[in-house]
């Protein structure tokens, strides 16, 4: 039974050792499938502007990444890395709409608040 708790406790470190920090991603094979889905003329074009702005999301990432839930994180990253492409973009996205429906659920601290 040592062995196996030893596991579970090395993996529960190493889970919160990569919700730390902002994961690197490898977002060019992404950005280059979502280039070649567009007009050929302008692929140089959308190839930069799709690492731009993935460039721009993993900057806004590394400034808000310990605001938002460790749970919260890893669920987005795990989200964005299964079936597909991974994507800075997503993450952020991801992390932003739990953040504002965690808000609506919650907006005082004082239970969910029912519109009428």
């Amino acid at each position: 039974m040592f062995p196996s708790a030893s596991l579970l406790a090395l993996a529960g470190t190493l889970l919160l050792t990569v919700a730390d920090k902002v994961p690197a991603l490898d977002v060019e094979s992404s950005c280059r499938a979502a280039a070649k889905m567009g007009d050929s003329l302008s692929l140089d074009a959308t190839l930069r502007q799709c690492l731009a702005d993935e460039k721009s999301a993993r900057d806004e990432l590394e400034k808000q990444w310990t605001q938002f839930p460790v749970a919260l994180r890893q669920r987005c990253v795990t989200t964005t890395e299964t079936g597909g492409d991974p994507s800075y973009v997503e993450v952020l996205v991801c992390l932003q709409m739990g953040r504002d429906a965690a808000q609506m659920e919650d907006p005082l601290g004082g239970g969910r608040q029912d519109k009428k």
